[in-house]
């Protein structure tokens, strides 16, 4: 994990996508998510991303429902500050993960499941 590098300078920024396999536009999204990913990453390297297909992810992600693709979870340290679905455009998501970068400090979510599901997805997915 790169989280013990990053937190000097910023907590970890947490970019997870939830899509399934069988969704189309999940898989024309996932080009756009990668790019994005690069272009963050060059310039926050606390920025983890993850690509979660919620099928295979079942037990990871419950109790928390999915119903439109893409749906984003966005968490700075363990604290979630967006979980919702996006449009699968490369600048909406590139402009939402850089407007919750710049302003660590904004108000996390109260949902406590999805404050879990940061916690697991980190623990899961992120560790060394």
């Amino acid at each position: 994990m790169i989280e013990g590098a990053a937190t000097a300078e910023a907590p970890p920024l947490l970019v997870a996508c939830l899509c399934a396999e069988w969704c189309n536009v999940c898989a024309e999204y996932r080009s756009r998510f990668e790019q994005v990913q690069a272009n963050i990453t060059a310039e926050h390297p606390q920025a983890q991303f993850v690509w979660l297909d919620i099928e295979d992810e079942a037990d990871l992600l419950h109790p928390l429902d999915v119903d439109d693709f893409p749906t984003l979870l966005i968490a700075v340290g363990a604290a979630p500050r967006f979980f919702g679905p996006l449009t699968p455009q490369a600048q909406t998501l590139e402009r939402l993960v850089r407007s919750v970068a710049q302003d660590t400090s904004a108000p996390a979510l109260a949902n406590p499941d999805v404050f879990a599901a940061v916690a697991r997805i980190r623990a899961e997915h992120l560790a060394d």
